[in-house]
């Protein structure tokens, strides 16, 4: 009984219980299933935005520490809905993470940019 690949519909050749004729077929399959996935649309939508968010706080923070006005993340593009954590400090204060780079909303709509400190592993 000769079988073909589920992708490009070449023969296969190897072992009895192969699907796909190589690697290239195999994730291009992978591919079109997490596409056809809401749920994995969606945490792809997700991620986009928090790598963007993280580079937003990366590129206006490069020293790890920085103040500047809640208008200049919001030009570019920054989504304060969108976080991958939080850190409450000692005094009730709390940053919003997006991986290692996170902000703190301050008064006079500013932020506070900072990054990721090995103490915050702590709390």
């Amino acid at each position: 009984m000769k079988r073909n690949c589920e992708t490009c519909d070449q023969p296969l050749v190897g072992r009895a219980g192969k699907v796909y004729c190589s690697n290239q077929c195999r994730a291009a399959a992978s591919n079109r299933r997490r596409s056809e996935d809401a749920g994995e649309r969606l945490m792809k939508e997700i991620n986009t935005k928090l790598r963007h968010n993280r580079f937003v706080l990366q590129r206006h923070s490069p020293e790890g520490k920085t103040t500047l006005r809640r208008e200049v993340l919001q030009v570019t593009g920054f989504d304060f809905r969108h976080f991958t954590h939080l850190y409450r400090t000692k005094q009730g204060n709390t940053y919003y993470f997006c991986y290692d780079y996170g902000y703190f909303l301050l008064e006079d709509e500013k932020v506070l940019i900072v990054k990721w400190q090995p103490y915050m592993d702590k709390t």
